[in-house]
């Protein structure tokens, strides 16, 4: 019995709430900032009467606090990726950066009850500019965005392939300039079986 003359307290702490990912802050710091811009839009506007306009809107807003500078036709450094001294030309998101965006917001759109038809970041408008500014900063900064080819490889018998370190979240996290890298999967061959033993099976490919 506890010397007190009080016994164990019933209910034991409450545990600390699970530390959310990199991805699923940055989401919804993303979505409070969205509703944010709704909320202070001449006039304002609801959820539920946003359109892909006013999420191509809302990135162009975006643009005052861009990082990257995109050159403008008329500039001595238009097409240079490593313009050698500083210009006039503005500073912009970088399109790597918006697409990672979008696709966080339309997760969290649906995530708080909207359905995909009614999805204003997954409108065609949206893709649309999307393109755009991907092809205009790709001239405008000499840097070609090809898309990523997917290499179709065979698993070879007898082979254990490790599991790659990196995560889709944090790849959706980061943004880019819509550069990507590549990276293999290591595979270690397994010793030959000896007579009247077993030699496994292939791993399974995903």
């Amino acid at each position: 019995m506890d010397p007190s003359g009080q016994g164990a307290p019933a209910v034991a702490a409450a545990q600390p709430p699970a530390q959310l990912s990199r991805y699923e802050s940055q989401k919804r710091r993303d979505w409070n900032t969205f509703l944010q811009y709704l909320r202070n839009h001449r006039p304002p506007l609801t959820l539920a009467r946003c359109s892909g306009a006013h999420v191509i809107e809302f990135l162009r807003y975006l643009d005052q606090f861009g990082k990257t500078k995109v050159h403008a036709a008329g500039c001595a450094f238009y097409g240079q990726p490593n313009p050698p001294g500083p210009c006039p030309c503005p500073l912009r998101q970088a399109w790597g950066s918006l697409d990672a965006l979008i696709g966080r917001l339309r997760a969290a759109y649906e995530e708080s009850g909207g359905t995909p038809e009614s999805n204003p970041f997954a409108a065609r408008a949206v893709r649309i500019y999307l393109r755009e500014v991907r092809d205009s900063q790709a001239k405008a900064r000499g840097i070609p965005y090809e898309k990523k080819k997917r290499k179709r490889t065979q698993a070879a018998p007898l082979a254990t392939v490790e599991p790659s370190s990196s995560s889709a979240a944090d790849a959706a996290a980061a943004g880019g300039d819509g550069g990507s890298a590549s990276g293999g999967t290591g595979a270690t061959a397994a010793p030959a079986a000896k007579p009247g033993e077993s030699t496994g099976t292939a791993p399974s490919t995903s």
